[in-house]
């Protein structure tokens, strides 16, 4: 293993040349953990700073467990992580923290897009690469983190427009939306993606749109508030399957039968999403993988030799309707 020092000119020079060629990317427990897990390691091991959105969600939790379980010392590595339990200012200071303390790298999903930039800069000055997951930053500078990887949220909302256009008819078409997170790039590019899938087509009208917060609670709360004011639902877009879960409780308790007199539409693919995809009450999901902790850790393990990463790293997913949902059913890792 090379020395510290010896990476860490390595890294420096490697994003140096790499932020040439970069173009702008479009897109549980307190922050005090950041120095809980942070006992010396061993000088042999890579430091590994994560601050992480939350728990708010299915999604969420099976994405913890898989960096957590790819960011191990049996793997070459010394991981301090931190929830921010959905607040910036909770992973800012986990960032900070993770300067402090000097590790080689940080990584993390950000809460929101913007406002990033000092804490970015401070991590850039001290010489630490920073890598983002799951969600991007809109910085200008994208000199400050050296590569983001994560699915494309536009194409996730723009496949789940074109199901709805080509699939539910040509009669007018009712949608309500549960957006995720206000100011999070999955919010916002699902958002588009889907208006922008949708835009050709004069029969289907977003009613209205809120956010849940991608979590159950909400989802059921705002779907309630939704059915109340609006007696033709006729679809549900659901910015991540919680949400879309929470959309079918207060279906049911509406006396409506989902997927029969409200068709539910969702991303994310989580199993509890894919239970009620293979049981008829959502009708559609595109998966959003959750799993990048394989992968962080070999970008990382790439840094570290001196290698170079794209600036954008685009994850694979699939999209699954009822019958497909049924044949991976059981099978299927979270």
């Amino acid at each position: 293993m090379v020395s510290k020092m010896f990476r860490t000119r390595s890294i420096a020079a490697g994003i140096a040349v790499l932020a040439l060629g970069l173009a702008a990317c479009s897109s549980g427990d307190s922050g005090d953990d950041a120095s809980a897990a942070s006992g010396d390691g061993g000088d042999d091991l890579i430091s590994v700073g994560f601050s992480q959105v939350g728990a708010e969600s299915g999604w969420r939790a099976a994405n913890t467990k898989s960096i957590q379980d790819a960011i191990t010392e049996d793997a070459g590595f010394k991981l301090s992580f931190s929830d921010a339990q959905q607040k910036q200012e909770n992973q800012i200071q986990a960032i900070r923290s993770y300067i402090a303390q000097g590790v080689d790298y940080i990584a993390f999903s950000p809460v929101v897009e913007s406002g990033w930039d000092s804490v970015l800069e401070e991590a850039k000055d001290a010489g630490i690469p920073v890598i983002l997951t799951d969600r991007a930053v809109d910085s200008e500078d994208t000199s400050l983190y050296v590569t983001f990887i994560g699915s494309d949220f536009v194409e996730e909302g723009k496949r789940i427009g074109d199901w709805v256009s080509e699939n539910l008819g040509t009669e007018p078409i009712n949608v309500v939306e549960l957006q995720g997170t206000t100011g999070s790039a999955p919010a916002i590019d699902r958002k588009t993606g889907f208006e922008d899938a949708i835009a050709g087509n004069d029969n289907i009208s977003v009613i209205a749109s809120e956010t849940g917060n991608f979590t159950r609670a909400e989802g059921k709360t705002v779907m309630e508030g939704f059915l109340q004011a609006y007696p033709d639902i006729d679809v549900v877009y659901a910015h991540n399957d919680d949400m879309g879960l929470g959309a079918i409780e207060a279906i049911k308790a509406a006396g409506k039968v989902p997927g029969q007199d409200i068709k539910v539409v969702t991303i994310d693919g989580v199993k509890d999403g894919m239970t009620a995809l293979a049981a008829g009450e959502i009708s559609y999901i595109v998966e959003c993988n959750p799993l990048l902790g394989p992968d962080l850790a070999d970008i990382i393990k790439t840094l570290d030799e001196g290698g170079t990463v794209e600036p954008r790293i685009v994850t694979k997913d699939e999209a699954f309707d009822q019958a497909g949902a049924q044949a991976v059913l059981a099978d299927r890792q979270y």
